[in-house]
C-alpha cells in the first residue's frame, strides 16, 4: 500500500471504533481467503443513513475500497432464540 493509502485505512478503522463506541456498529472486520474484502454490521434508521454511513467511509469515499449496501434482518439470534 501507498502511504495514502494506509492513512485512508487507519481513518476507516478509528471511525468503525467510534461507530461501535457510539453503539450503532454491530460488527466489522476482513473476510478470510484470497480476495481482500471486509464486512461491517451496523444499525441505522433507515436507508438513507445507512448509505450516507457507507459512502462517508473514509476508504469508499477515497476511492481505495467500494462498497454495497445490503438490509439484513436476523432470523435466528444466540441469546434471543433457542
Amino acid at each position: 500500500m501507498t502511504a495514502d493509502e494506509t492513512r485512508v485505512w487507519q481513518v476507516h478503522f478509528e471511525r468503525l471504533k467510534r461507530l461501535l463506541a457510539e453503539g450503532s456498529l454491530l460488527m466489522a472486520g476482513p473476510t478470510l481467503g484470497r480476495v481482500n474484502t471486509g464486512l461491517v454490521v451496523f444499525k441505522a434508521p433507515d436507508e438513507a443513513t445507512a448509505r450516507r454511513t457507507m459512502e462517508e467511509d473514509p476508504t469508499i469515499a477515497s476511492g481505495y475500497a467500494t462498497g454495497e449496501l445490503r438490509g439484513f434482518r436476523a432470523a435466528l439470534l444466540r441469546g434471543r432464540d433457542g
